[in-house]
């Protein structure tokens, strides 16, 4: 096995005459695992990361109370039996510091570091069809060649900038929760607004409400939330997993109904029943019993409650009851219960302490649905002409999801088309792993996959191996290249868009459908025909030689075999 550090690419391998096999683009979960993996088929890999640390997602995001919210032995690599059991998780939900010392321990145990070069954010990546090489320069100058890029960039890494008027003329602090400084912010007798009640808000207002005089929340749209009932890793629990773990392992990947994973290990046998064809007394129970468990399990439910209005509504009405309970003021409470959308359409949110923080007296909830904000003032924010003075401001704003750290630098295939301008009508993909017209350009926890729906770990893991066993494919039939055609693109996205309007997702105007984003719409984002189809269609395609897909034609030394 030859495997080229950066260093080795500085002094000349990774250039056009002597190319990489592949470039992989991040050192988040994905990164490193596609790292491991081609080092493991004997390829040669580096690892190119804008940032100075590993991690991705448990890198950036350090903003107060920032954790998990898929339980701690769940959210973890399934490739290595010996990492899986050796690492001791100190709770049921772990919070960004743990999550960063395992990606690191990954790093070390795995002697990743010399392949991965770190302050090196890529400004382009350009496919050469002369050589059939993807040329890749950073920010820094510095240019390296591979036969194949790999895209690890994340699905929830390009942080939604504000855009509010008069924000450089506010005389106060400023913060954005995916750009928190590392060293924290003491918000001690100051006062605080923050911006946005999505799931990184619903974290941090119950520990920002405890430090600030006084909090102001300007929300848009109420999420749902349920309690995330995190705890010490119980010992005995921890035991349980580990002894089980393939069979767990297996449930997750093949029974996982709609995408969703099997969230909690108690919940790993799915409900199959209707919603509707039990009795009330029933039903109830099984919501309640979700409820008391705490995080995602409340999606191990009914399956037909994300596709038949008639059954999700006996759930939402669940959950807006739920939440009225635990809020003391029932004006407020109004404003803080999710209406006109059905519940588990946009991610659920998991809480601790959300709904009570509203019943504290230095905590003000300012509802922006009809009257937007005006523009930031010297002094604060200004709504419907009222001006609410502040110390600090507090974005936080979401993420432009699945496409929008791949629209960030310049990417461009054959005849030099840019990927913005490949999809200026919305994201396309076949697989949701390669784009038309980008040949060995592989895209992980991409537009048109599952991962909005799925446990991300395990599906970046799953679709590292399917590239794996593809450049193997292409090898050993002497094919140089590999693109998706452009009628199996199309027929991807009449797919994703099929299966996408067979629920209730549509209804809600979230992240999952780009709705979050000016100008962006739901076209690609993401397939939400379920994770077993989403693998049928995936090893349908390689067991019949990448059918939908045009490979490169065969070299001489090939076709002379």
């Amino acid at each position: 096995m030859q495997d080229y550090s950066f260093d080795d690419v500085m002094k000349g391998r990774g250039s056009k005459d002597a190319p990489l096999d592949t470039l992989i683009v991040g050192a988040g979960m994905a990164g490193l695992y596609a790292l491991y993996h081609m080092r493991e088929r004997g390829l040669s890999a580096v690892v190119w990361e804008a940032g100075d640390g590993v991690g991705g997602t448990w890198h950036w995001n350090r903003y107060p109370g920032c954790r998990v919210d898929i339980e701690s032995v769940e959210y973890c690599y399934s490739f290595s039996d010996e990492l899986q059991q050796e690492w001791e998780w100190t709770e049921r939900y772990a919070a960004q510091p743990e999550l960063l010392r395992y990606f690191n321990h990954v790093a070390d145990r795995f002697d990743l570091r010399p392949s991965i070069a770190l302050n090196t954010r890529v400004e382009s990546a350009i496919f050469d069809e002369a050589s059939g090489l993807w040329k890749v320069t950073s920010e820094n100058g510095d240019v390296a060649f591979a036969r194949f890029c790999i895209m690890a960039t994340g699905f929830l890494s390009a942080p939604n900038q504000p855009q509010f008027k008069g924000m450089e003329d506010f005389e106060g602090e400023q913060y954005h929760t995916a750009f928190w400084p590392r060293e924290g912010v003491d918000f001690s007798g100051k006062r605080v607004a923050i911006i946005g009640t999505g799931s990184t808000a619903v974290q941090a207002i119950p520990l920002l409400a405890q430090q600030a005089s006084h909090l102001t929340v300007f929300q848009r749209t109420p999420p749902f939330a349920v309690p995330l009932r995190n705890c010490e890793m119980p010992r005995e629990y921890l035991e349980k997993v580990r002894a089980e773990y393939p069979e767990w392992r297996r449930r997750e990947r093949e029974e996982s109904f709609g995408g969703w994973v099997a969230v909690n290990f108690e919940y790993a046998d799915l409900v199959t029943k209707s919603a509707l064809e039990v009795s009330e007394e029933e039903r109830l129970a099984l919501y309640e019993d979700r409820w008391k468990s705490g995080g995602l399990a409340m999606y191990n439910i009914y399956p037909d409650t994300v596709a038949d209005p008639e059954a999700n509504a006996t759930i939402t009405s669940f959950l807006q009851e739920k939440i009225r309970a635990r809020v003391d003021d029932p004006e407020i409470a109004e404003l803080l219960t999710p209406k006109g959308y059905p519940a588990l359409t946009k991610r659920l949110c998991c809480d601790t302490n959300y709904y009570e923080t509203y019943n504290r007296d230095n905590v003000t909830l300012v509802d922006i649905s009809q009257d937007a904000i005006d523009h930031i003032s010297k002094k604060g924010v200004v709504v419907a002409g009222k001006e609410y003075e502040v110390d600090a401001i507090v974005f936080a704003t979401g993420f432009d999801a699945l496409s929008g750290a791949l629209l960030r630098f310049d990417i461009r295939g054959r005849d030099g088309v840019q990927l913005k301008d490949h999809w200026s009508d919305g994201a396309r993909t076949a697989l949701g792993l390669m784009a038309s017209g980008f040949p060995n350009m592989f895209l992980l926890d991409g537009p048109g996959s599952p991962c909005p729906l799925f446990q991300p770990i395990l599906l970046s893991e799953d679709q590292v191996r399917w590239v794996g066993d593809c450049i193997s494919y292409l090898d050993g039939e002497g094919r140089s290249t590999i693109e998706p055609t452009s009628g199996f693109e199309d027929d991807w996205l009449d797919l994703c868009s099929t299966a996408l309007n067979a629920t209730l997702f549509p209804q809600a105007n979230s992240w999952y459908v780009g709705a979050n984003i000016e100008g962006k719409g739901p076209v690609g984002l993401a397939y939400f025909g379920g994770i077993n189809n989403y693998w049928d269609h995936c090893r349908t395609s390689a067991d019949n030689g990448y059918a939908g897909f045009t490979l490169g034609t065969k070299t001489a030394s090939a076709m002379a075999k």
